[in-house]
């Protein structure tokens, strides 16, 4: 692979993306730092396609990355990256798009048994036998000039990458699991994951019980925060910690004046525009009630929901390791949830492959007709009909190795459509 000098201007660049939009797919990747602001301050961008890679310097004096921003909305390339939401975030906040096509190895691990996050470090390991360094991972991304070993470190991230991705692509069909990665694929590139919207910043807040007064001032005030520290590109803490706004919303102050007695809170917000602007948030504050109607019209939970929705995740644990591949991708907490409460209809987890690996056997679960057993030193799951004692056939090793359960569909691989 020919490995070209940083890219700092934009002919260059557009020589480079030109040739970039004739490959099949690009690796992608990014540099950035947030530490000191709220937006993520992009330093470097890394491409590479099978023949050739090259960093991108963003922040050189007159470069214009449109040609850039051209490649990600290419649909003839697909876009190729590993643990992407942060970049996707970045490329959301520089175009108001994220990129398509679209494919990310870290989803692609999950169905080829490599865990529900493989670093990617691991993922090389698996298919190159290659140890890479991350030593150069917190350096100063905004500091100029780069060193050499940063940009070396730099492109390690995306030269790897795309040497690996043809033999990931290879083992997902080998596997007949491709088409099972488009609903993970489809929520990494969903616009809403990377839309800012202050009045759900209170759900980043470890919640101070049920009080619909206190909850409603901590909406209020987390709905304030966000905004203060949008508008001054300040981490939220810069602009009130967490334990602040805990504080305000239990014990909420009845004048300005009475500010600075709140922790984490100087002598100035007495009398600044920042402390009258809290007031004002405050002031604007109405109870927020957290008991939702049932989501997607299922039945309410029952005090034995916990209990049968633990059931689920062991049978879904189970059934994941015989699949090898991440229990994530099969099913998630909610929807285990939602069966254990006796929904039916709306549930991931009975429809197409989800239900043929694992919703038939859940359905059983939780419907009475099968529970578990230790059977030979093996948990396993057998009948539960009194009239039939011995272990009935079992759903999940049987389906797992090609038995009496039909086997998956094999399907190939396709990349997401456009969010």
């Amino acid at each position: 692979m020919k490995i070209l000098p940083p890219i700092a201007s934009t002919a260059d660049l557009a020589a480079l993306i030109a040739r970039m939009r004739a490959a099949d797919f690009v690796a992608i990747d990014t540099e950035f730092i947030r530490e000191n602001s709220y937006w993520p301050e992009l330093c470097l961008i890394q491409v590479a396609s099978a023949e050739e890679a090259a960093v991108i310097d963003p922040l050189a004096p007159g470069l214009d990355l449109g040609p850039f921003l051209e490649l990600l909305a290419d649909p003839a390339v697909l876009k190729v990256m590993h643990a992407s939401s942060q970049d996707l975030e970045i490329f959301w906040n520089l175009a108001g798009r994220l990129p398509a096509p679209f494919f990310d190895t870290q989803v692609a691990a999950m169905a080829l048994g490599l865990g529900e996050q493989a670093s990617y470090q691991h993922l090389v390991q698996h298919f190159s036998g290659h140890a890479i360094d991350k030593g150069a991972r917190f350096t100063d991304w905004a500091r100029r000039p780069l060193s050499d070993r940063q940009i070396d470190y730099a492109l390690g991230d995306v030269t790897h990458l795309a040497a690996l991705f043809p033999r990931i692509l290879e083992a997902l069909k080998a596997s007949g699991r491709g088409a099972w990665l488009d609903e993970e694929m489809a929520r990494l590139t969903d616009p809403a994951q990377y839309r800012v919207d202050p009045d759900e910043a209170w759900r980043r807040l470890r919640l101070p019980g049920k009080k619909p007064e206190v909850l409603g001032r901590l909406r209020a005030l987390a709905r304030w925060r966000e905004l203060e520290a949008m508008e001054k590109n300040v981490p939220r803490g810069r602009i009130a910690k967490d334990e602040t706004l805990l504080d305000l919303a239990a014990h909420p102050p009845r004048s300005q004046a009475e500010l600075s007695r709140a922790r984490g809170l100087s002598a100035a917000w007495e009398t600044n525009a920042i402390g009258a602007r809290l007031m004002a948030a405050l002031a604007t504050a109405e109870p927020l009630h957290l008991d939702p109607p049932p989501r997607n019209g299922w039945p309410a939970p029952t005090p034995n929901t916990a209990l049968v929705a633990d059931l689920l995740k062991l049978l879904l644990k189970l059934r994941a390791k015989d699949l090898g591949v991440a229990p994530r991708l099969i099913a998630r907490a909610e929807d285990l949830e939602g069966l254990a409460a006796g929904a039916r209809a709306g549930l991931p987890l009975l429809e197409g492959w989800r239900r043929e690996v694992f919703g038939e056997d859940a359905l059983a679960l939780v419907e009475g007709r099968v529970g578990f057993a230790i059977v030979d030193g093996q948990l396993r799951m057998v009948s539960s009909d009194p009239r039939s004692p011995a272990p009935a056939r079992d759903p999940i090793r049987q389906r797992a190795a090609g038995g009496a359960g039909r086997p998956p569909r094999r399907r190939a691989l396709h990349p997401p459509a456009e969010a």
